[in-house]
């Protein structure tokens, strides 16, 4: 099968000085296969959130990318023009950001913020677009999606705010979603609840998912594939079983063994339709 996202010896470099850069991605490949999540993790500075920085051309000022990153088979990220690269990134690539608070603009509707999006990339009217958004409040599971459009980021709850999030980096069909620490900031039972949501559109919707974060047990709920980082580097990389049942790199064991037995609460098979359950917090 074709990648949706082909990573082959990505470099990433920070500094605004020629003297003083640091090399923070040392030369990493990595492929994003439709329908599976990809995992990336590691520690805070281990390069992962950079990484998909650098596939969406966000990177710091300063900041520089070498090596390739293609798209769909036929399109080079690296050293795309910013004006190309806008035309990619919401459109092509999706993303979803630790705080959905963060994410969210306060002060518009969660109907405007679904909607502007479409707008622009697939050219579809006001009203084109509104039904979509409705539809997409509906396929990530917020409760009264026609009362949802009307209102604001505030008016929901952490985790509805994320399924916000997610249906806003859904809305012109992406090929690509990137995830970065995605249920970071929830309560464990409503990390449970996203993470099999990704589950399911990954598999329902024929998505290449890559899902970054630090902790293991979230990787260990939903992700196909993991790749552990370290230093910049991939140190260890395999299917969720060989990563989690016969590690063979001293990090990934290290990793592992600092899994809190609160995590087991997350852990599922792939596929298992544990995303169809509603999120605690979001019946009350």
């Amino acid at each position: 099968m074709t990648a949706a996202l082909s990573i082959r010896d990505l470099r990433v470099e920070l500094g605004q000085s020629r003297n003083h850069r640091t090399e923070v991605v040392k030369g990493i490949s990595l492929d994003l296969v439709p329908g599976r999540i990809q995992g990336l993790a590691g520690e805070s500075g281990s390069g992962k959130s950079m990484t998909a920085m650098a596939i969406l051309g966000l990177l710091p000022a300063g900041g520089t990318a070498s090596g390739s990153i293609v798209l769909g088979g036929d399109t080079e990220l690296v050293g795309m023009a910013g004006s190309a690269y806008r035309r990619v990134r919401g459109k092509r690539i999706g993303m979803v950001f630790q705080d959905p608070s963060a994410s969210l603009h306060p002060q518009i509707t969660v109907g405007s913020q679904l909607a502007d999006g479409m707008r622009a990339h697939l050219g579809l009217s006001r009203s084109a677009a509104r039904a979509k958004a409705a539809e997409l409040l509906a396929l990530v599971r917020v409760p009264n999606p026609e009362e949802a459009l009307q209102k604001y980021p505030h008016q929901f709850s952490g985790g509805q705010r994320q399924r916000i999030a997610i249906a806003i980096a859904l809305a012109c069909e992406p090929e690509v979603l990137l995830a970065d620490e995605p249920t970071t900031a929830l309560d464990v039972t409503v990390q449970a609840g996203i993470l099999h949501l990704l589950r399911d559109l990954a598999t329902e919707r024929d998505l290449a998912v890559l899902l970054v974060t630090h902790d293991l047990g979230v990787m260990s709920a939903v992700a196909d594939e993991v790749a552990v980082m370290r230093g910049g580097l991939i140190v260890e990389a395999g299917s969720r079983r060989q990563i989690f049942q016969d590690p063979q790199h001293a990090y990934t064991r290290e990793l592992l063994d600092a899994m809190p037995d609160a995590q087991d609460s997350l852990v599922d098979e792939p596929g298992s339709g544990a995303g169809s359950d509603v999120d605690p917090e979001e019946t009350r």
